[in-house]
């Protein structure tokens, strides 16, 4: 049934739980809705956003919900007004209509009108440019917010980014043909290629013949591929394929184990390279780790320019969340930057999502971001990245990625290969466990604590000279903390 989405806007009263003479069995009635409907979205949700809803008046045919202000209002009748139709269809088969109202609408209203994540500023002044010129049966829509002024740039990234930016400067140069990208779950890769097809189309602008830049998963070509053989049009999804300028592949890891699209994919790419048009692709691995793809193809990818997109660094978020916090518009102190900072590292996806719900919050309700407003709206998240991790754990990994014995971490043996591995082990309990020098010594074979604090003091040095031993280190935090 559709959800009619009218308002009224007149004053209405505020308090009312039994409305219509308090009539307890309708009260009955909205406490199992509001109960559902908590059950269904979650207890956060239900909290932050819709406990403020009252009911104020009813009918045979419709109900009335008030909420406090305007952007509120709109809220929650966009995102759960259908559903709280069903819901009271549910109690009473009367019901055709929930409506939504604000209390004295003719008040100021302390919430903004606007969405509470804004596009930023560079993308609404230019947000009438136009698509890269492709066909759009073949490319999937970019992301107007993914540009390289809205990347924000680090030490784990920084390869990528410049090689991003060179083909996006200069595409089918020796060297950068094919570009793959690779790395872990949200990351940017995504948000390079987007960047690519934005900044190619602005530099060609004026060509007379514009630049063509498709974009799609391996996903959806594979299935433009299927489509293809099932309605006999191979010839001219080969063509419309093979006469583009730059050909955007993501998600490459999706292929494995598909002999067929990888075939029709393998043909593609030599034909656009042959033709010194662009290739870029992005997965999960490098070309030499995507087993199950056809060696000729990995040899292929990995015979142009390969660059890892790695993990974030504390330093790296911290700046991802000021640069999205100052877009939104909204000050978020630094106490509650670090903590997200702490706690969410592994996908930068995760970490914008965590500061765009408590930007929401802020202007839905006018309130302030603090550090006690975030650990209340997100309690869930938080508590999800709060895993303790064991000293027994963190040997055990250790010594499996130095490929020593696991009695080797609280053995005598003081030879560089036990050793090294053994102090590795010790910085880490340090990082990532509560435990004392004392306890941690006492688990590394009853050593004394002096012991542990030259081995932290030891690898916080090699850090810091080796930037490859560094990221090793780091690689063995995130292994550990995401276990």
């Amino acid at each position: 049934m559709a959800f009619d989405s009218g308002s009224f806007e007149q004053d209405v009263p505020v308090s009312v739980d039994q409305p219509s003479g308090g009539d307890p069995q309708l009260a009955a009635k909205w406490a199992r809705v509001r109960g559902r409907l908590q059950n269904e979205v979650g207890e956060v949700e239900y909290r932050t956003l819709l406990r403020q809803m009252t009911l104020v008046a009813f009918d045979e045919a419709e109900i009335i919900v008030q909420l406090p202000t305007k952007f509120l209002r709109d809220w929650v009748r966009t995102n759960y007004g259908d559903k709280l139709l069903a819901l009271w269809q549910a109690e009473d088969r009367r019901i055709r209509r929930v409506e939504f109202v604000v209390a004295n609408a003719g008040a100021a209203d302390p919430a903004p009108e606007e969405p509470p994540i804004a596009p930023p500023p560079e993308t609404r002044a230019d947000a009438s440019r136009a698509e890269p010129e492709a066909r759009p049966e073949m490319a999937a829509p970019l992301e107007q917010r993914f540009t390289f002024d809205n990347f924000v740039v680090g030490k784990p990234n920084e390869f990528a980014y410049a090689c991003a930016r060179r083909v996006a400067e200069h595409p089918a140069s020796a060297g950068f043909n094919p570009l793959f990208l690779y790395g872990g779950v949200g990351l940017g890769k995504t948000h390079l290629m987007h960047a690519m097809a934005w900044d190619l189309v602005s530099r060609n602008a004026g060509r007379t013949v514009p630049v063509s830049v498709t974009y799609m998963s391996a996903e959806k070509f594979m299935y433009r591929f299927i489509a293809a053989i099932r309605s006999q049009s191979t010839m001219e999804f080969k063509e419309q394929l093979r006469s583009v300028d730059v050909l955007m592949i993501d998600d490459l890891q999706f292929l494995i184990g598909k002999d067929n699209t990888q075939e029709e994919f393998f043909h593609t790419f030599n034909a656009l390279v042959d033709a010194g048009k662009q290739i870029v692709v992005s997965s999960d691995k490098s070309p030499s780790d995507l087993s199950g793809l056809e060696d000729r193809l990995r040899t292929r990818l990995g015979c142009g320019m390969v660059a890892d997109v790695h993990a974030t660094t504390f330093e790296l978020r911290i700046s991802i969340l000021e640069a999205k916090a100052t877009r939104a518009g909204v000050a978020v102190p630094s106490k509650v930057l670090e903590l997200l900072a702490h706690k969410i590292t592994s996908n930068v996806r995760e970490l914008e999502g965590a500061l765009n719900r408590l930007v929401a919050h802020a202007n839905l309700f006018g309130r302030p971001v603090t550090l006690e407003t975030t650990q209340e709206v997100l309690h869930d998240i938080l508590k999800a990245h709060d895993r303790k991790v064991t000293i027994e754990e963190i040997q055990r990994r250790v010594a499996e990625h130095y490929n020593i014995r696991m009695n080797d971490m609280s053995s005598a043996r003081r030879a560089r290969a036990v050793a090294r591995p053994r102090q590795v082990a010790m910085f880490l309990a340090k990082q990532l466990t509560s435990r004392s020098l004392p306890e941690i010594g006492r688990k590394f074979g009853n050593r004394d604590h002096t012991t542990v604090m030259h081995a932290i003091g030891r690898i916080t040095e090699l850090m810091e000279r080796d930037a490859s031993f560094a990221e090793d280190i780091e690689l063995l935090r995130r292994m550990l903390e995401s276990a």
